[in-house]
């Protein structure tokens, strides 16, 4: 079955273009220049992956992305003209997994995407039942609970939790949490961007991400998983 990905952006040539290389790739490609037609679209279809224009004629992409992630983790990847910094955080922050400044190379693009899609599969194909705390991820299906309610983590963020629990009560350098997190990518990631996925996972699994339990700050050193980690049945 083919990989389906849903392409929100209103410059038809730059659309066309990106669509005809996906396309060339062996992609489903589904497009829509406004976020009303891409939420119709996602709704009704099953989406691997998105690509997602920040400026839209009837609004910005930043909320369509907040939509979806009410109840999806699946890949976003903005498109924006805007390459401000506060930008960039801000559509990570809420949930966003990349991002590529206009102009670009429609190759570059290509390369990124794919290795968003590699990261979701891989992380989806190891079979396993972690528990920690409260806190139960299920890596064969790539979900994650706490008690009885689901957390919703975008593939980034479900990449970094596993990292975590991969080195629970080792406190682990940023540089060499990026280093496992970018694996030889082209994706975006510094320190700043670390911070924001780690803000966000606190924000999901922690009771206060104000005084975190779980992912701890050793300030001027890195960070450490602070539970224990068992291997379930």
């Amino acid at each position: 079955m083919a990989t389906t990905l849903l392409l929100v952006e209103d410059d038809q040539s730059l659309a066309l273009g990106i669509e005809f290389t996906l396309k060339d790739e062996g992609y489903e490609v589904l497009r829509a220049s406004t976020l009303g037609e891409g939420r119709n679209i996602f709704k009704s279809k099953n989406i691997d992956l998105i690509i997602l224009d920040v400026n839209l004629p009837d609004g910005s992409g930043y909320d369509l992305c907040k939509e979806i992630r009410e109840d999806s983790e699946v890949p976003i990847m903005f498109l924006t003209a805007l390459d401000e910094e506060v930008n960039v955080v801000l559509g990570l922050e809420i949930g966003g997994d990349d991002y590529i400044t206009k102009p670009f190379r429609v190759r570059e693009l290509l390369s990124r995407v794919k290795v968003l899609l590699r990261r979701t599969i891989k992380n989806q194909s190891i079979a396993n039942r972690l528990k920690s705390g409260d806190i139960i991820v299920n890596t064969s299906s790539a979900t994650v609970s706490k008690g009885d309610k689901d957390i919703i983590l975008t593939a980034q963020e479900y990449k970094l939790l596993l990292i975590f629990l991969n080195k629970h009560g080792v406190l682990m350098k940023r540089d060499e949490i990026l280093e496992q997190l970018i694996e030889g990518s082209e994706v975006f990631f510094d320190e700043n961007t670390l911070a924001v996925y780690i803000k966000r996972i606190r924000e999901k699994i922690e009771d206060d991400p104000k005084q975190p339990e779980y992912i701890v700050t050793q300030r001027g050193l890195g960070y450490k998983w602070n539970k224990e980690v068992d291997s379930l049945v």
